[in-house]
């Protein structure tokens, strides 16, 4: 089981907005947002356990707060384009860190190494479009069981999956540029001089 790090990161602000916001759900707000926000505050861990790059896991926990405020507070019904935009982001960066999941599982090779990048990009968008799928199963069984003014229509469930899909693909893309620009030295032929690693470790 990974271990969590002790020391200060950045993204611990991050975290802390998160416990923040499940207060105020708790206090103000009614049951069904005390329980998005304190689901919110739990995925907001993951990212900690899985040693994922500091400008992902402070993106990862900023999106999912926004994106969990606007549902409680029906921005995206209010303004039509921020659901597409949160599919499109949060679902690609969500995908991203799950892939990290799967890199520390050793589900997926390190793309750092050599042969490099290769089905990042396929892994991620199947990755994003899973997520979407179970997302919007939660959402059919959220308004069915717990809250009727949950929002679900047959259209928007469809463009919703696309769109995370989508986004995943190009989270996938940007992790094929990360791994390429933090990549390590490719093996040495014999004989040949090695050459000096350019960093293949992931930031913390």
């Amino acid at each position: 089981m990974p271990q969590v790090e002790r020391r200060f990161v950045p993204a611990d602000v991050v975290r802390v907005a998160g416990l923040v916001s499940l207060v105020v759900a708790v206090v103000w707000r009614g049951p069904v947002d005390a329980m998005l926000f304190a689901l919110v505050a739990g995925g907001l861990l993951v990212p900690r356990l899985l040693r994922v790059p500091q400008p992902l896991d402070v993106a990862y926990g900023v999106l999912l707060i926004v994106a969990a405020w606007f549902g409680a507070l029906d921005v995206y019904q209010a303004v039509w384009w921020t659901d597409l935009a949160l599919h499109l982001v949060a679902t690609g960066v969500v995908a991203a860190v799950a892939w990290f999941g799967l890199l520390r599982r050793g589900a997926v090779t390190d793309p750092r190494l050599p042969p490099g990048p290769r089905g990042v990009v396929v892994v991620t968008a199947c990755v994003g479009l899973a997520l979407s799928v179970l997302w919007e199963i939660a959402e059919y069984l959220g308004n069915k069981h717990l809250d009727p003014t949950i929002f679900v229509e047959y259209a928007d469930t469809v463009e919703d999956m696309a769109i995370g899909g989508f986004g995943s693909a190009l989270a996938g893309l940007g992790l094929s540029v990360w791994a390429r620009r933090t990549a390590g030295p490719a093996p040495t032929a014999p004989g040949a001089r090695p050459t000096a690693p350019t960093g293949a470790s992931a930031p913390s």
